[in-house]
């Protein structure tokens, strides 16, 4: 197993401090989707709409579930070359940041939830709309923010820049290709309805694993000292490609698998582990043993 990167250096900074403003860039670029998925809803044909379900969820699960987030940012295996551009480039196709915004969207929050207190806009405390409405359209301005530097294997890689600065042009190769497969109904619904739906769906397993008040599963494990505690939504493993047991993932960042326990249905692992048996990824992370588990407690009606 690799060791974890650190890139966020919190010291002097504040998770509580600063204000929600919008992004303007974010909001135009969310904005032009949904408009998008209203005008698809008018041109609607059968074969557009499995179109995007299949993109939607391939794009997700090997993009973004396996890619970005298992690979990319908790570094829980290790992937050829070729291959690791491959995921992460499906993950940019997703639509919502480039490979070090994600990255600092995902650290920004991560390292916030895990202080004793955090903002509202990290604690997805704001209500069900509100909190939305923030994913889509704004940003958090901290008054002290943490610092992150992002690895020179991501940051100094001239693919990966590439898609940084590029990475909302990169739909424009697929329209294209949508296009001449099914006029605009396929770009309507391939491009602007995908982009939204998979935006709003990733933001809306974080709003529910983050919110145990909404009758989620507790899970298994407490982190110590964390604010902000994650939850499981049973039964829905198949359709978050596994990133529902954020319980799980919560106590164990480091494990390819996500889906820990049994009857835990885990699609990204499953991708994972035909890329090992393939001989395409190596150095698979599994959950840490119990004697390096001093951060984490177990709850007893677990």
């Amino acid at each position: 197993m690799m060791e974890p990167v650190i890139r966020i250096d919190g010291s002097g900074a504040d998770p509580c401090a600063g204000i929600v403003r919008i992004d303007w860039p974010k909001a135009i670029w969310n904005g032009t989707m949904i408009a998008g998925t209203v005008a698809a809803l008018a041109v609607a044909t059968w074969q557009a709409v499995l179109m995007f379900l299949v993109l939607t969820y391939g794009t997700l699960l090997v993009g973004h579930s396996v890619g970005m987030h298992r690979m990319m940012i908790h570094r829980t295996f290790r992937a050829k070359p070729w291959v690791a551009r491959a995921l992460i480039y499906v993950g940019t196709l997703v639509g919502v940041s480039g490979p070090s915004g994600i990255i600092r969207i995902h650290d920004t929050r991560d390292w916030a939830q895990r202080k004793a207190e955090c903002h509202d806009f990290f604690a997805h405390r704001a209500g069900f709309w509100q909190d939305l409405a923030w994913n889509l359209f704004s940003r958090f301005e901290f008054v002290r923010p943490p610092r992150i530097t992002i690895e020179p294997a991501i940051s100094a890689d001239p693919f990966y820049r590439f898609l940084d600065v590029t990475w909302r042009w990169q739909q424009a190769p697929l329209a294209l290709t949508l296009y001449w497969a099914g006029g605009w109904p396929f770009v309507l619904w391939g491009i602007c309805a995908r982009v939204f739906v998979s935006t709003a769906g990733h933001w809306s397993v974080t709003y529910f694993c983050h919110r145990p008040d909404l009758g989620t599963s507790p899970g298994r494990w407490l982190v110590k000292d964390a604010g902000i505690q994650a939850s499981n939504l049973p039964g829905l493993g198949l359709v978050t490609y596994g990133e529902c047991w954020h319980n799980n993932h919560h106590a164990f960042p480091e494990s390819a698998r996500i889906g820990l326990e049994p009857g835990q249905v885990d699609p990204g692992w499953w991708v994972i582990a035909a890329l090992e048996r393939l001989d395409l990824v190596t150095a698979v992370g599994k959950p840490r043993g119990p004697d390096a588990r001093e951060d984490l407690l177990e709850r007893e009606s677990a």
